[in-house]
């Protein structure tokens, strides 16, 4: 009896009719979609015989495709075209989107290499892995397979627990691992249900759809304060704690100052000393001095606290130090660099008590102007601990009586001074409100205000860039021919603006009214202190010196000097605070060794502890960022529905950021809930357009928005847009929802993008189809 087939099976029957053509055919299938997995019952599919009769044909000629080398078994029962065959292979490390897709970077190659997920072999987020390129995507992009994933980054992620009977998921907060991380549990485990956890993932087996992982940490209950910025600290990999080894090792450091130090020292100690700080601060890393020379002259001392003489180079202390890089500043504490023994205790400089310092002392005319200085380590006794307010006071004249009132006048005068000549030289001043929280005993949110920065920040700030610079000169500065060779140093460095990026924002502010004609040099700095001064007190000041920090390139520490373009000196360096920066104390270190007529240091060494520095510093500034962003939302939960003036302060392709006016606290209208048109993002010009009503929204638009949702996992706000307003008139134009399809691309471009955590205003972090991202796919730089 003969078996029925289906009517397709009876096309390609008639269609492949020798034993031969039907194993052609399978082999066909192999070279077209090389990174295709089959199976046996496939390929017998594909030749129009899916009975046994068929499948056995289709298995004889697959092994005889394997033992030509042409196909291999990938896994059990599926057979690819071999990886290796006529394609050359690439090694690169994977940066995962939230759909599960992935770019991975490759180096030697002009651009990232995209991978959908169900070509991913199982890589995670960090991943090294092996891949090929299988084709050319839109815009020349490559696309790919990953063929083996050769190391799995050794990261921590932080979740949130949710249990079974003898084992847990752990729901990832990281949009870079779209999976859930299956975690075995043994009877009577410690676990519970909602807790944050920190994960680690130990295999990811080709046969288990999420991977098996272990946990290593407990945070506490979800939404609690202290566990969630533990969490975020963890997320960041950064540390939330100290090992009791570096607690013990940094208790054992003896605080006594001994004769030895005294005589080895330049005592200040009946030198008038003081510090400014914030009210709330616990470590005090530097101190002013003065005392009057005569004839208009005078002694101004930055004394620093002299961190290295209490942990040397090596140490327990100094390792931990090293690997931290940087005090990290959360919304609500400070995760020091260095235990508290030291940062709030030994190397505070607390009023009344004798501290050991290394100092940069300048002797400055009424104008001023350096005539000396001098370098050195010292012994202070501070006599007043000011906070800013009070310092302030005495500066606006509201505190007549304070016993020092005529050293902090005169250190005022001399400041503004030293601030008036750096912006004459070309120094950008960049002055942005900074929002701040009112928060309880338990961390919860009750209100925002603004952190303004007054004269006597300025004073402080002046005195320390005066220090940072005289050091960086002192040590990279040639005073001639064969003198002051080359020595290795440690500088903080900031390149000139990319001037792609300074001719769009020249083109943004044009729609304000504003002009920015400078090109290159100095002219830049004169133009954008000319822009900052007009737009002081604007609606606008925000969205403008915003964008203009961003068209600036980021400083870095190194030991290349280029100078520092934002501040318009040709030597800068960090000296000024060794409590909370590991760089400060690497040229304390190095400012010794120089100043004792020691050689130059190592300086690929230097280099080394320079990238790290820069690579904790950005670790810690999204970290910071991260545990705003969780106030911001947490202070938002009771306020779903409400409506809030705000105005666009980023636009990507997937959505529209809005800061509201009020707060600065920025959600996101996303472009697929705007369902009135469909929007496309045009990155040049900072804008999405509506295709069929021509509707243009754009950076600094004011707007006005409902709150729709505050996903605190997530830490995101999403908006929804009611009205915008007529930027001459002011009017308000209510935006309507008439065709829920309106902004429905036919090809789902929005469906697979994901949200991105990253700043918003930079355009698209990455598209997994078409379009321009900040890493972009075209041309490396």
């Amino acid at each position: 009896m003969t078996k029925k087939v289906s009517k397709k099976q009876t096309k390609l029957g008639r269609k492949i009719g020798t034993g031969a053509e039907r194993a052609g055919v399978i082999a066909d299938l192999f070279r077209s979609f090389p990174s295709k997995k089959y199976t046996i019952k496939n390929l017998a599919a594909a030749i129009g015989s899916s009975d046994r009769e068929g499948r056995q044909f289709a298995r004889e000629v697959v092994d005889t495709l394997i033992h030509q080398g042409m196909v291999e078994e990938v896994m059990d029962g599926k057979y690819r075209l071999r990886a290796n065959l006529n394609r050359e292979t690439y090694e690169g490390v994977v940066d995962m989107l939230a759909s599960g897709s992935m770019y991975v970077t490759v180096e030697g190659l002009d651009h990232d290499v995209f991978i959908t997920s169900r070509h991913a072999a199982h890589a995670l987020h960090g991943d090294r892995v092996k891949l090929i390129i299988t084709r050319t995507g839109k815009g020349g992009v490559p696309e790919g397979e990953i063929l083996e994933v050769l190391q799995r980054t050794d990261r921590n992620y932080v979740g949130v627990v949710e249990l079974s009977p003898g084992f847990a998921f752990v729901k990832v907060d990281s949009r870079k691992v779209p999976v859930d991380i299956f975690v075995p549990l043994k009877e009577g485990h410690p676990y519970k249900n909602g807790q944050k956890v920190l994960v680690h993932i130990t295999e990811w087996p080709e046969t288990m759809k999420s991977p098996r992982g272990e946990i290593l940490d407990v945070f506490g209950q979800s939404g609690d304060n202290n566990a969630e910025m533990h969490a975020i600290l963890a997320e960041f990999d950064l540390p939330y704690k100290f090992d009791e080894e570096v607690e013990k090792a940094a208790e054992a450091i003896p605080d006594r100052i001994t004769e030895q130090d005294y005589k080895e020292r330049r005592d200040f100690r009946s030198v008038t000393t003081f510090t400014i700080d914030p009210a709330d601060a616990k470590d005090f890393d530097d101190a002013l001095s003065i005392r009057p020379l005569g004839e208009g002259k005078w002694e101004v001392g930055v004394h620093i606290a002299d961190v290295t003489h209490y942990v040397t180079e090596g140490s327990v202390v100094d390792t931990e130090g090293e690997n931290r890089a940087t005090s990290v500043y959360l919304v609500d504490r400070t995760v020091p660099m260095l235990p508290e023994h030291l940062s709030n205790g030994l190397c505070s400089l607390r009023p009344n008590e004798e501290k050991l310092c290394f100092s940069a002392v300048f002797e400055l005319d009424g104008e001023a102007q350096v005539s000396r200085q001098w370098f050195g380590r010292t012994v202070i006794l501070s006599d007043r601990r000011f906070t800013y307010a009070e310092a302030q006071e005495i500066i606006e004249g509201k505190n007549q009586t304070d016993p020092l009132r005529d050293e902090v006048l005169a250190l005022n005068a001399l400041a503004r001074k030293l601030r008036a000549e750096r912006f004459r030289h070309g120094s950008i001043s960049f002055e942005r409100e900074e929002a701040k929280f009112e928060l309880d005993e338990n961390g919860k949110p009750l209100g925002v205000y603004f952190k303004e920065q007054k004269e006597s920040n300025q004073l402080i700030e002046e005195f320390m860039l005066l220090a940072n610079r005289k050091v960086a000169e002192f040590i990279g500065k040639k005073r001639g021919p064969g003198a002051n060779a080359e020595r290795t140093f440690v500088y903080r460095v900031h390149d000139k603006p990319n001037s792609d990026k300074l001719a769009r924002f020249s083109s943004f502010i044009t729609r304000f009214g504003y002009k920015f004609q400078a090109q290159e040099g100095k002219a830049i700095a004169r133009e954008m202190n000319r822009l900052m001064d007009q737009i002081k007190g604007k609606s606008e000041e925000n969205v403008i010196s915003t964008l203009a920090v961003r068209t600036m390139a980021k400083a870095t520490y190194t030991t290349d000097n280029i100078g520092h373009y934002g501040l318009a000196f040709d030597y800068y360096t960090h000296f000024t605070s060794p409590i909370r920066r590991y760089p400060d104390m690497m040229v304390h270190r190095l400012l010794a060794r120089y100043l004792a007529g020691g050689a130059s240091a190592d300086k690929e060494y230097y280099e080394r502890l320079c990238e790290h520095s820069s690579d904790m510093e950005v670790r810690a500034a999204e970290a910071e960022r991260a545990s705003v962003k969780y106030k911001m939302v947490e202070f938002m939960l009771d306020k779903l529905g409400q409506t809030f003036d705000g105005h666009i302060s980023g636009i990507t392709d997937w959505g529209i950021y809005v800061e509201l006016n009020d707060t600065h606290i920025e959600g996101m209208v996303a472009l697929r809930e705007m369902n009135d048109d469909f929007y496309t993002f045009d990155e040049n010009s900072y804008c999405v357009t509506g295709n069929r009503t021509g509707r243009t929204f754009t950076l600094g638009d004011e707007v006005q928005i409902r709150v729709l949702r505050a996903d605190l996992a997530r830490k995101q706000l999403d908006f929804e847009l009611v009205a915008s307003y007529d930027f001459d008139t002011h009017e308000a134009t209510p935006l309507g929802t008439a065709d829920p399809q309106a902004n429905q691309n036919p090809a789902e471009v929005y469906s697979t993008r994901g949200r991105s955590g990253g700043k918003p205003g930079k355009g698209s972090r990455r598209t997994e189809k078409g379009g321009k991202g900040k890493k972009s796919r075209g041309k490396r730089k």
